[in-house]
């Protein structure tokens, strides 16, 4: 450790004072360590203008606090956006291991004091000619696109979407959580890319969770990604890139951008066992073209090779395969913590009416589902519908739920409807002969959807996905099924 540095750190108070008028002001510590750091920024002309800080607790923290307000005091936006904890750790002399802690702190108040200027309407940055944004989930997906796109010679600033702050909630296995933001911004810096993290936990709430609940509420299954990526999520983050100078968002997604006469669509990757352009389908076209896949035309296989051959720590790191706001926790616990549906009894019912079980809650079963209904029928049971109202459940056969017509509602074609010629009624299942007729392009209230062939299972509130081709062209709600 560099003795002089630490000191010269510690002894430096000229910019310790309170926040300035118009700050953007960030804290980390508090009562579990007794250490405190924070940092307040004003912008100007997308620099730094003006810093103070303020500290409580070891000297350790006090220095690296003050180190960061000296590194970032005039510096552009961009570049006080890439400062990360080696470097404070650098700057300070090196801390031991046991006062390493300390950088972390300082580095984590300037990032949220960063964060609140990213939610400004601020511009943080000129535009440069060849920079792109990249949005970081903390995975190897995104991960690799950032990469890729480095190597490409681009200039790649990250960006990491904080939906999600619960403690029953495990964040070390979810997207968009305090930890993924954690995670995503130390894979930036091991880049040497700027980072900003984007909160928008407050609008995911009340937009894609209140949703969410308010559907299992009424008796329906509600998709919320496809609601997040296509009204919350990515028209955030574009508005951010743009703010930050570069021409263009890159998502770490499997789907492609395709153009026809009339502009850019969507379509599915190149890997089939990994396209997400499902979940991608109610990106309004107009975003299309602010957007990039840098991954289409490669496999999850592919990707995991390039990220060890370049050894990024999350090469092999395990997907998440729960929705953000679920993960380590039951979907029945959520819905009685956050919507107050609580278990309460009813009767499953056959066909004809007759009760031939008992439930604990409508809201815990899905229309399709064929395992946890405790009925035996001779045959494998399947739940047909759902009566939030008179808290019952039907089941029945598989041709009981086979359906040849699907009526969606809040449907939006982008193309005219002729054109429509299948259709995925689910994120995992492959896509069916369709026809909806000749509607034009635009939004409907109400769609009927003819299928090719019988699907079983088409459950109210999850997407309808309208395509021609691989293209897709349109989407709605699924309403109900006959």
């Amino acid at each position: 450790m560099d003795r002089d540095l630490f000191e010269h750190y510690l002894a430096d108070q000229s910019r310790r004072g309170p926040v300035p008028d118009g700050a953007f002001t960030g804290a980390a510590g508090g009562a579990a360590c007794g250490d405190l750091s924070r940092i307040s920024v004003t912008v100007e002309d997308e620099r730094i203008a003006a810093v103070s800080f303020d500290a409580e607790g070891c000297g350790a923290t006090l220095a690296a606090t003050a180190a960061v307000a000296e590194m970032v005091d005039g510096a552009p936006v961009l570049e006080a956006a890439q400062l990360g904890i080696d470097a404070v750790d650098a700057a300070i002399g090196g801390l031991t291991a046991a006062k390493r802690h300390a950088a972390q702190l300082s580095t984590d108040a300037l990032h949220r004091a960063l964060t609140g200027a990213a939610a400004s309407s601020r511009h943080l940055a000129p535009t440069g000619p060849n920079r792109v944004a990249v949005a970081m989930s903390g995975g190897v997906d995104s991960a690799v696109a950032a990469l890729l796109e480095r190597e490409r010679g681009a200039e790649v600033v990250g960006i990491t979407v904080k939906l999600w702050a619960d403690p029953e909630t495990d964040g070390a296995k979810a997207c968009c959580s305090p930890e993924a933001v954690l995670g995503a911004r130390g894979l930036a810096h091991s880049l040497e890319i700027p980072h900003f993290t984007l909160d928008l936990e407050e609008e995911f709430r009340r937009r894609v969770v209140g949703r969410f609940l308010s559907g299992y509420a009424e008796g329906s299954t509600p998709n919320p990604c496809v609601l997040c990526n296509g009204e919350v999520r990515l028209a955030a983050m574009i508005d951010l890139a743009e703010r930050l100078g570069a021409d263009r968002l890159l998502t770490g997604h499997y789907a492609r951008i395709v153009e026809d006469a009339d502009g850019p669509l969507l379509a599915s990757g190149a890997d089939e066992a990994k396209d997400q352009s499902y979940m991608l389908a109610a990106l309004p076209p107009e975003l299309l073209g602010r957007l990039g896949f840098p991954l289409t035309e490669l496999t999850k296989p592919e990707v995991r090779e390039i990220a060890a051959r370049h050894g990024l720590a999350v090469a092999r790191k395990a997907e998440s395969q729960d929705l953000c706001f679920l993960a380590g926790q039951g979907k029945r616990g959520f819905l009685r913590r956050h919507g107050g549906l609580v278990d309460r009894e009813g009767d499953i019912l056959d066909r004809a009416g007759r009760a031939v079980g008992r439930h604990r809650g409508h809201h815990n079963f899905t229309v399709g589902q064929r395992r946890g209904t405790g009925v035996s029928l001779n045959e494998p049971v399947y739940v047909i519908a759902t009566d939030a109202a008179a808290n019952t459940v039907t089941v029945g056969t598989r041709a009981d739920v086979e359906t040849s017509h699907v009526s969606i509602r809040d449907a939006v074609l982008h193309r005219d409807g002729a054109r429509v010629d299948g259709v995925r009624l689910r994120y995992h299942s492959r896509a069916l002969p369709a026809s909806i007729g000749t509607p034009g392009a635009g939004r409907h209230d109400a769609l009927e959807v003819e299928l090719g062939e019988q699907f079983a299972g088409a459950s109210p509130g999850q997407t309808a996905v309208l395509l021609e081709g691989e293209t897709i062209v349109g989407h709605g709600t699924i309403a109900a099924a006959a």
